[in-house]
């Protein structure tokens, strides 16, 4: 395909704005020609970005589906919810699709939209762009060259940070199971796949979890507390403050994430954010919302051969997502703080650092995934304009099998019992 790749965005929020910025950095590669979304402000902005003809512009993903297909690719980045029925029409429809995570919010969902793209035959990648994070990819690379021989047991950290969990699944779109999904497919879904990728060919074989809301709750209220931050006397004092989140941000000029999340129908400044504090979900006190997602939760998990797996997520560190991983080997151990890979091999008993580049065009170095988010949607286009699935490196049947991975560790934690993977299926 010489022309540039036609791509739709359903869904115009971070994720779909983030992704289709690669078509303002490689206009000969990417052209964004279609957006939809029910918030005006946010299609308007995308339609304005990428000079989107107005009758290309939808307020919701149905239109788009009842045309005559007239795109070659669409990134579906709605909420976690509203996954499944734009994937299956627009698999239908012959779209090739870059689904954001979690695939969907229930297995046989999850199924639906793999069965649908296989049948449609197009190409399916989900959002796991950590699969694309040149340092993780650099993991892999050594654990099939088989450096610290064979792996035994893999333990990994996500750390959330105690704002972000504050911001996304205490007050934010994420807070709550019947609104969105349970925070181990939200949010750590990512983790589960990489241990996955890192384990193989191994089927896991049987998976244990613990977890529950912690501190989050209304016991924990402070005497003296308000229902909103901006009229609580003891805010000063409290480290989830919105007012120390968002309104400080906003004065210092940080107007990106995740001041702009709370301000969905403009700009952000101090008045739109003050407001939105004042009225909107952001601006209440943590002790006092739907919330009923876990803050922290384990999984223990073992496959075939024995290789066995532990993972934590926890809210409550200084750190935002920078992943901690150590992999042990029967000729060595790797370890990884996010930014570097250390390796000590037992037989020379001397350890050697390891680097990955990390640097990519634009805005993508900055925040978020960084680079992983670049290298993702690099790879979709790639695989879609040379009409090559081996370039995407998180594709339908290897995606299920990590979300249904996910699942039975969730069924874990619900009925506090080791779950034998499969058994739900026989």
């Amino acid at each position: 395909m010489t022309a540039p790749v036609r791509a739709i965005v359903i869904g115009a929020g971070c994720r779909g704005e983030g992704y289709s910025v690669f078509a303002l950095i490689h206009p000969e590669r990417m052209k964004v020609v279609a957006v939809a979304d029910p918030r005006k402000f946010a299609r308007t902005n995308l339609q304005q970005q990428h000079q989107i003809d107005n009758e290309n512009v939808f307020e919701d993903w149905q239109s788009v589906a009842d045309r005559e297909k007239f795109a070659d690719a669409v990134l579906i980045c709605t909420p976690d919810r509203l996954h499944k029925d734009p994937a299956v029409a627009f698999a239908k429809k012959g779209y090739h699709i870059l689904l954001e995570k979690p695939l969907a919010t229930t297995a046989e969902d999850c199924r639906t939209i793999v069965e649908a793209c296989v049948q449609s035959n197009v190409m399916l990648s989900v959002g796991h762009v950590l699969r694309y994070d040149p340092v993780i990819c650099k993991i892999k690379e050594l654990i099939d060259a088989g450096v610290i021989g064979d792996v035994v047991h893999i333990q990994h950290l996500e750390p959330v940070g105690f704002y972000h969990f504050a911001h996304s699944f205490v007050r934010g779109n994420w807070r709550n199971e019947a609104e969105s999904s349970f925070a181990l497919l939200a949010k750590s879904c990512h983790d589960i796949d990489l241990i996955h990728h890192w384990a193989g060919a191994r089927r896991c074989v049987k998976v244990s979890s613990f977890g529950s809301v912690s501190h989050f709750t209304k016991e924990h209220k402070p005497k003296g507390a308000g229902d909103r931050c901006l009229d609580c006397s003891i805010e000063k004092d409290c480290p989830y403050s919105a007012c120390k989140i968002y309104l400080d941000r906003v004065k210092q000029g940080h107007t990106g994430w995740p001041v702009s999340v709370i301000c969905p129908s403009s700009f952000p400044d101090i008045e739109s954010v003050t407001e939105a504090l004042r009225t909107g979900p952001y601006g209440r006190c943590v002790y006092k919302c739907d919330n009923d997602v876990c803050s922290n939760q384990v999984v223990n998990m073992e496959f075939e051969g024995g290789l066995t797996a532990a993972f934590t997520m926890v809210a409550f560190t200084e750190e935002i997502c920078q992943r901690k991983t150590t992999i042990y080997g029967s000729k060595g151990e790797m370890s990884c703080d996010g930014h570097e890979i250390r390796v000590f091999d037992f037989l020379t008993q001397k350890s050697t650092k390891i680097t990955a580049n990390r640097d990519v065009p634009g805005h993508f170095g900055k925040g978020g995934h960084g680079a992983a988010d670049y290298h993702l949607i690099d790879a979709f286009i790639s695989a879609v304009a040379n009409n090559d699935p081996s370039r995407i490196r998180c594709g339908s049947e290897d995606t299920l099998m990590s979300h249904l991975l996910v699942f039975e560790a969730e069924r874990s934690r619900l009925e506090s019992r080791i779950v034998f993977c499969g058994e739900s299926q026989k």
